[in-house]
């Protein structure tokens, strides 16, 4: 199946994130609609590749910025998986009022961040460092 996506990749430009997902009303209750299973049969090996199918916006990559408008502080069940390593931002501006202004801050909140990728600060900068080498 073919999916279209109104989403654009953003050039690499210093530390601008390269995808964004942005949450602008959370319905948890997306997987039931879904038709997802509860739980795998035991026989069965459930890895990335078997869920990612059932994967809300399985078409896109994993983002590396959520951004939550509204003053809500939480992902309301919003690609949790996709969601590990992404930087949340959470902001009280309402989505009609999320300008590009708005987004540069999300952006300037961004670039404040230690990318680690699960990894301690220590094992990061010495990734950083042999990647350097």
């Amino acid at each position: 199946m073919t999916h279209s996506s109104s989403t654009q990749e953003i050039p690499a430009h210093g530390a601008v994130p390269r995808h964004v997902a942005i949450i602008m009303d959370g319905n948890g209750r997306w997987a039931k609609s879904r038709r997802l299973p509860r739980l795998a049969p035991a026989d069965s090996v459930l890895d990335e590749s078997a869920l990612a199918p059932y994967l809300a916006m399985s078409y896109a990559p994993e983002p590396d910025l959520f951004i939550r408008t509204g003053g809500e502080r939480r992902i309301s069940n919003f690609l949790l998986w996709q969601l590990a390593y992404a930087e949340l931002y959470f902001t009280d501006t309402l989505w009609p009022d999320f300008d590009a202004a708005a987004l540069d801050a999300a952006f300037a909140s961004y670039r404040q961040r230690e990318r680690r990728f699960g990894r301690t600060g220590e094992q990061a900068a010495a990734a950083k460092r042999a990647e350097v080498a």
